[in-house]
């Protein structure tokens, strides 16, 4: 026992030393290591060097060993490969005793750098103790007038063995008088009961040999034996008889010597000396336990003799003989248990081994301030100890080992903000009433320019209409900083990223003091959709530090381009003529009007209308598709028709041009116009028509490179966005994100972005989460789209229609990466591709080209509903 304490102390010994190694910046591990205990010499417990990732050919030269005189005497680091071996077995009974747990706490140390690692080792029990009586051969007297099912205990076999390799059971050798009753004490332990079956005769036997076996539960089972001598005794009638059969009572660990714990009867209706009752502790009673009680003899009265300790034993449980003075004597048993209640007399003692006065305001989260231990010595919860600071302070307590802490910053510090701190340390321990203890710690906050300016969103969208004056402001980037004096003082400049055709200060101006954005120039939607910048800001700071805000401006269409007709080619002024032949009959082709605005979304949804016609009735034009046919069949002697097509865009207000046909018969001989024969005749205007469209497909091209590349920019970034991508190579890159200001109120707003070279008649998207549907329409670009509600979706096959105001309008543009994702499965129907999206993002996406039957060209959507 001496020898078990001492190796305890050694241990927690050991115990403290590491934990002060570790919060001076060394490092612990939290790892257990199960191994059988009687272990061999030389066997594998855990490799250290693996799990403490250290590299195995520089054990031997960092001296890889274990800490700890005790621990050494067991254990043995290999420095070759750095396993843990057992160097001598350990007697996990002679290190814990009957403890359900053996665990043995582990330190290593290893040199340059000095550093310390812990670990556990768990000794696990091997089933290597049989079961064992305190002697060999159990006397036991029985009166022959016992009755049947009278219970006599026996004494309890002991197995220095835990868990399932203790005692599981007890056999009785078969006899017909006799069985054998197991009793499961509180604590889980066995006692065996001797029970009555048959009466007795001591006439015809006097005594009985019977063989009592303890068996415990390990594999393979052991057992241990004892002899049990049952003598007959002549009759007495009656034997004493408790009132209860078991008592249990609670005493304070400091109750004084002296004390009355408790009073036991036992009567016995006997006259004599058979009813004379004496009181003593069974034979099998512990000498510990008669060295604390006393029991009189006579009146039972069971006193407190000697000191309790809870925290060496916290109950006692024996049992309690009543004897007569018969002949021969009966005697009964009951059951005492004794349970001690700890008391809470001890106050918590802190004690801070190392503190920093002075702590950098840019220390990093998680710098060790002052390391701490406190101790109670009371036991169970009075010796649960807590420690807490203030809440409000950015500090915290951390704990790797029992009422072991250290401080540590929990958040940035700020000198600005405070410049000391006076942490009041208190700790608690669990008793009832607790008692605490308080401790300060003053430390100071030195300054370091740690603040960068910060803007107050790391991303902004500016929109500004097309046709704005210069000098107009566009925004105000104001940036704060929370340092004082030059470490607050903030300059502006603008950053133009490398590469780009298009440069950022040929269009706006920046103050580099106030952050102010301004614009230099008018923008024209046609030209401009998109420009995207950064601006820094800047402190005075040494070393100066800075922040940037990305700068994301968005061009507003407005009407401020009417339709141009592509086909039929007619210089202003002049008539176009069609040749119709003879008899043709309703419905017939005449010619088919193309007209294009340089504009984009709702203000470029043309529509066809016949304006002037001499008789109306005679040809109709599609509103949409610009065809013009025959409505009725046309007679031979019909004479030339002068119509006049109006096209008209959709914006607000709208813009139109037109066009005039000169529809003949192909055997009129009325004479051309003059117009018409001057083929040769430069055609100045559609010369401008086409420069203005060359230059308009040129400036595509580049602001489509641009968003792509900011595309990809915003993809690494981490933009949650998710792409799906459809057979005809068409891919949409759908999100749900927060309504950004300065857009339209609306139901929803869905952003298109389109990467394809060929016209796009329209995009219809349905929403699962409102009740409209957006359509858009490019039909003139590809790289944006004005959108506009619908009451709802049209069905596969069917024409898509504008029907809502203006006022409906929904528009944005959004630059969004491409993302390979699995293909989705789609079909062509009637000049339309039909596909879906995951129900999770609440949305369909259906695309629809002028003439073919499936889309090409990369389409990204951004959905916010």
């Amino acid at each position: 026992m001496l020898r078990k304490v001492r190796s305890w102390v050694e241990i927690c010994r050991g115990t403290t030393l590491l934990f002060l190694f570790c919060h001076l910046g060394y490092v612990c591990g939290q790892i257990r290591y199960p191994v059988p205990e009687e272990s061999q010499e030389g066997t594998f417990v855990g490799n250290v060097a693996q799990d403490f990732l250290l590299d195995a050919e520089s054990l031997a030269a960092r001296r890889l060993q274990v800490a700890g005189e005790v621990n050494q005497r067991h254990f043995r680091v290999d420095l070759d490969s750095g396993a843990l071996l057992i160097k001598n077995p350990i007697d996990r009974e002679a290190l814990c005793g009957l403890s359900a747990s053996c665990i043995v706490p582990l330190e290593f140390v290893t040199e340059g750098p000095l550093e310390m690692y812990r670990a556990e080792v768990e000794i696990v029990d091997v089933n290597d103790h049989a079961p064992r009586f305190p002697r060999q051969q159990l006397d036991l007297e029985i009166g022959e007038a016992a009755p049947p099912g009278q219970r006599f205990p026996l004494e309890k076999a002991q197995d220095a063995d835990v868990g399932s390799n203790s005692i599981s059971s007890y056999r009785l050798s078969s006899n017909e008088h006799f069985a054998l009753d197991v009793k499961k004490r509180s604590d889980g332990s066995l006692v065996p009961e001797l029970l009555l079956e048959k009466p007795l005769d001591r006439e015809k036997q006097s005594d009985y040999r019977l063989v009592l076996t303890a068996v415990d539960g390990g594999n393979p089972p052991r057992s241990g034996t004892a002899e049990l001598r049952v003598s007959v005794l002549d009759v007495n009638d009656n034997a004493p008889a408790f009132q209860q059969s078991s008592y249990r009572i609670s005493v304070l660990e400091s109750a004084p010597a002296g004390m009355l714990l408790i009073q036991l009867n036992a009567s016995d209706p006997d006259l004599g000396p058979s009813g004379n009752v004496t009181f003593s502790f069974s034979g099998h009673t512990p000498d510990r336990v008669r060295n604390l009680f006393s029991l009189h003899p006579t009146n039972g009265k069971l006193t407190l003799q000697g000191p309790l300790d809870f925290e060496s034993e916290n109950y006692y449980e024996f049992d309690v003989r009543a004897r007569d003075g018969g002949s021969p004597a009966m005697e009964q048993h009951c059951s005492l248990r004794v349970d001690l209640l700890d008391v809470n007399d001890n106050a918590p003692h802190i004690t801070v081994t190392s503190e920093l006065g002075t702590l950098p305001e840019s220390a990093e989260p998680g710098t060790v301030v002052a390391l701490i231990s406190v101790q109670d010595p009371d036991s169970g919860s009075n010796g649960d100890v807590s420690l807490r600071i203030p809440d409000h302070l950015p500090f915290a307590l951390k704990s790797a080992f029992r009422n072991q802490f250290s401080l540590v910053t929990a958040g940035p510090l700020d000198r600005e903000a405070k410049s000391s701190y006076d942490i009041m340390v208190t700790a608690s321990d669990a008793g009832s009433p607790p008692l605490s203890t308080h401790r300060t710690i003053f430390l100071n906050i030195s300054d370091v320019n740690d603040n960068p300016p910060s803007f107050f969103q790391r991303s902004h969208e500016v929109f500004v209409p097309e046709n704005n004056r210069p000098g107009d402001l566009l925004c105000s980037l104001a940036a704060s900083d929370p340092d004082s004096g030059l470490n607050a003082l903030i300059s502006y400049s603008l950053l133009e990223p490398r590469n780009r055709d298009v440069s950022a200060s040929s269009f706006i101006s920046l103050n580099p003091q106030t952050g102010a954005v301004h614009a230099t120039r008018s923008f024209d939607y046609e030209q401009t959709q998109t420009l995207q910048f950064e601006v820094q800001a800047r402190d005075r700071g040494n070393p100066p530090l800075s922040s940037t805000v990305t700068v994301r401006l968005f061009v507003l269409d407005l009407n401020d381009n009417a339709p141009a007709v592509l086909r039929p080619r007619a210089r202003p002024g002049s008539l176009c003529p069609q040749a119709l032949p003879p008899s043709v009959g309703a419905g017939h082709l005449v010619t088919k009007v193309t007209a294009v605005d340089l504009d984009s979304g709702y203000n470029a949804w043309v529509s066809y209308q016949l304006l002037e016609a001499p008789d109306p009735s005679l040809f109709a034009v599609s509103r949409y598709a610009g065809e013009v046919r025959t409505a009725v069949p046309i007679p031979a002697d019909l004479p030339p028709q002068k119509l006049v097509i109006v096209v008209k865009d959709s914006g607000s207000p709208p813009l139109s041009t037109s066009v005039t046909l000169l529809v003949s018969l192909e055997e009129d001989t009325h004479p051309v116009v003059p117009d018409l024969r001057e083929s040769s005749a430069p055609r100045e205007g559609e010369s401008r028509l086409t420069l203005y469209l060359a230059v308009s497909l040129v400036a595509i091209c580049f602001v489509s490179f641009g968003s792509f590349v900011a595309l990809i920019s915003k993809c690494l970034r981490g933009a949650a966005c998710g792409v799906t991508c459809f057979p005809a190579g068409t891919c949409a890159c759908l999100t749900r994100s927060r309504r950004r200001e300065g857009l339209p109120p609306s139901n929803g707003i869905l952003r298109i972005q389109l990467g394809s070279d060929d016209p796009i008649k329209f995009v219809d998207v349905g929403g699962h989460s409102h009740g409209c549907t957006p359509l858009a329409s490019a039909p003139t670009r590809s790289d944006s789209f004005m959108m506009v509600k619908s009451p709802s979706a049209p069905m596969a096959g069917e024409p898509v229609r504008p029907s809502c105001p203006p006022s409906d309008l929904l528009y944005g543009l959004e630059v969004r990466p491409l993302q390979a994702q699995p293909m989705l499965e789609g079909y062509s129907e009637a000049g339309m591709w039909l596909g879906h999206v995951p129900e999770s993002t609440g949305l369909s996406v259906r695309a629809c080209s002028d003439v073919t039957t499936s889309v090409s060209g990369n389409y990204v959507v951004d959905a916010m509903l």
